[in-house]
């Protein structure tokens, strides 16, 4: 962590394979910028124009209730 403080960008391996990178706060191509930067798009992107697909229209509630549990890890 110095050396992120210091400036350094800092690459995390695992078995040799990069997976991640830490990165000092608010730098971008070498350029402290005071902010956080992100690999991706953080910014709103305006309306979305979504087609009717012909399928049943749920509320939130359903919606919730049809996601809730999925992508959990059975321990």
């Amino acid at each position: 962590m110095a050396r992120v403080a210091a400036g350094e960008t800092v690459t995390i391996t695992k078995d040799g394979v990069p997976i991640g990178d830490i990165v000092p706060h608010g730098v971008r191509d070498g350029i402290r910028t005071g902010r956080p930067v992100y690999a991706f798009r953080t910014d709103p992107m305006g309306l979305l124009d979504i087609p009717d697909l012909g399928g049943p229209v749920l509320g939130d509630d359903e919606i919730g209730e049809t996601l809730r549990g999925m992508g959990a890890v059975d321990g």
